[in-house]
């Protein structure tokens, strides 16, 4: 493997979790779980949205985007992540790494969007009820979904060919077992600051798309504590812990990871890679399983196919 290189380079090399090589094969098996609970749970939550029609809410639809958006982070990881533990593969061409970070960007600009829409699904739903089915008909919530994906798609169409454009002819390890953008224009031996700058614009985006989250708690909150009752005040911003956890366990590793990026430039790098691996495995995995404790319609179909099963 060489480090420097006098020529244009065509390959980079992913690292997996360095000094922990030897322990290789039982990474794998975890990452394998991971990925199996995850794809299974998100499968399961589109399966019922999809076949019971108890399910046919605003709310749930939602929550059927939130899952492909998670399929998505992790069937676009899940190649270069089980290469590398489990047959010790850390080589990808530049076309490869390219397509895969666009993928990846792509679905967590998703992610972070569907995330907004369930806050104002939420804020509808508990500040103006007696609209909520007329305001969000299926007619709209196909157009808003429509939207908020052609969005994210223009949004991160341009990563591929700036990073495409520049030159690659000295370092070619990357920083973590997936293609980053943030991560392959470092390696760049031509000018790259037309890739800082529209980085930092969609890094914008999603620190917008937090924002308005916040701004819709606060509203919510508001609301909640309007109620004279208690226990009606409990139960109704009870209908929110479900995605107050989706979004902390979205933007808590990301928010973390920029932080240690920016304040503790000199901080171990095994730290670094954990925390970036955090940020793709942990929300696809977390979400059905939050979901399906929190939900008491979706838990019970679940406990009910299981009993049908079983008996």
């Amino acid at each position: 493997m060489h480090i420097f290189n006098t020529s244009e380079i065509s390959t980079f090399f992913l690292i997996g979790i360095p000094g922990m090589e030897p322990a290789n094969i039982w990474i794998s098996i975890s990452i394998c779980l991971i990925y199996l609970v995850a794809i299974l749970g998100n499968c399961t939550i589109l399966f019922f949205i999809k076949t019971e029609t108890s399910l046919h809410e605003p709310m749930y639809y939602f929550l059927s985007m939130l899952a492909v958006s998670d399929l998505g982070l992790s069937l676009s990881s899940l190649p270069t992540m089980l290469r590398i533990f489990l047959f010790n593969a850390p080589g990808i061409s530049l076309d490869a790494c390219i397509a895969q970070e666009f993928f990846i960007h792509g679905f967590s600009a998703m992610e972070s969007s569907v995330l907004l829409i369930m806050s104002f699904d939420r804020f509808i739903a508990i500040c103006n009820p007696l609209r909520y089915t007329s305001i969000l008909t299926n007619a709209r919530i196909t157009k808003i979904g429509v939207a908020f994906s052609l969005k994210n798609v223009l949004l991160t169409l341009p990563f591929p060919f700036t990073l495409k454009r520049l030159r690659y002819c000295r370092k070619n390890i990357l920083s973590h077992s997936y293609c980053l953008h943030q991560d392959v224009m470092k390696l760049a031996c031509s000018d790259n600051k037309v890739n800082v700058i529209y980085g930092l614009f969609v890094a914008l985006t999603g620190i917008l798309d937090l924002t308005f989250i916040f701004m819709s708690y606060i509203l919510i909150l508001k609301a909640v504590l309007s109620i004279a009752s208690q226990k009606k005040r409990f139960k109704v911003f009870n209908t929110c812990v479900s995605h107050i956890c989706a979004v902390l366990i979205f933007y808590v590793p990301i928010i973390s990871l920029a932080v240690i990026y920016r304040f503790a430039k000199h901080s171990s790098a095994i730290i670094r890679i954990l925390m970036a691996d955090v940020f793709l495995l942990v929300p696809p995995l977390m979400n059905p399983i939050v979901y399906c404790v929190k939900s008491q319609q979706i838990r019970n179909l679940v406990l009910g196919k299981l009993r049908q099963k079983h008996s």
